[in-house]
């Protein structure tokens, strides 16, 4: 059986400092069997981030510079890693205990997977977790992934995802003009290459929280997703089943948001 030697973990950021914390503890915290390699690429943090970074400089590799957004930060993280398995963990999201471990198991058990996700809880300001309908889709989803139901709705949560370094390469960069859903264009490339595994147990959190782009620019985000289906795929059918999907998730996220602003982040 092939080892897996090297876990390389990327977090962009930019004036994170309320957050960046509690990412970085959870993944210092992990107990995993072959070493973890952290790269944080800040944009030129002006709110703190940075003494954060420099606390945990005995663990982590840190770059302060501006950059073009997310998407370039990514990236230059991707380039520096030197992992055979390559992580993606935003700075307002945290892995779970255990998740890296299981990651290793799961890539040293089949050897031919380039890449797999699991699933991801959502969390609020507070590391409460929050919309438990919503996870509760997904992971049904995410249980019977095939590339239509991927092109037509995208059920993968990007912090519960993990790829191997050559998979990444060959799939390409991170593409610049995609400030929203780069995500969602980088798994088609995957999915390109084979189908993913899938661990069927939590991984991570993804944090909903006022500032981040799925609060904010969440119609942006999904429309953004449809034209990048339409860049692979010119299936009428999965199109109209996509763009029926997204008015419903749209309407559903805009009740959500008002909720949120009566109610508190609390749902």
């Amino acid at each position: 059986m092939q080892q897996s030697s090297k876990i390389s973990v990327v977090t962009p950021t930019f004036n994170q400092a309320e957050f960046i914390e509690r990412t970085l503890q959870s993944i210092r915290g992990q107990r995993v069997d072959v070493p973890v390699e952290h790269i944080v690429i800040d944009g030129g943090s002006t709110d703190g981030t940075l003494d954060v970074l420099a606390m945990h400089r005995d663990t982590i590799s840190y770059v302060s510079e501006p950059d073009r957004g997310m998407q370039d930060a990514l990236n230059k993280g991707f380039a520096l890693a030197t992992g055979d398995i390559i992580g993606w963990l935003n700075s307002d999201d945290t892995y779970l205990p255990g998740a890296l471990q299981k990651v290793a198991a799961f890539f040293d058990l089949h050897p031919d997977c380039l890449w797999l996700y699991g699933n991801c809880r959502m969390i609020d300001e507070h590391d409460h977790e929050v919309r438990k309908w919503i996870t509760a889709y997904k992971n049904r989803m995410s249980g019977k992934y095939s590339l239509e139901k991927l092109l037509t709705e995208n059920f993968i949560s990007q912090p519960a995802v993990f790829m191997r370094r050559k998979a990444l390469q060959a799939a390409g960069p991170v593409d610049l003009g995609l400030p929203t859903a780069m995500d969602y264009d980088l798994w088609l490339r995957l999915a390109k290459l084979g189908d993913p595994g899938y661990i069927n147990s939590d991984l991570a959190c993804f944090r909903v929280h006022r500032k981040s782009i799925s609060s904010i620019n969440y119609r942006k985000q999904f429309e953004e997703q449809y034209r990048i289906h339409l860049r692979y795929d010119q299936n009428r059918g999965r199109l109209l089943k996509h763009r029926v999907k997204i008015r419903l998730i749209v309407f559903i996220y805009g009740l959500l948001q008002k909720g949120q602003a009566i109610f508190g982040s609390g749902q």
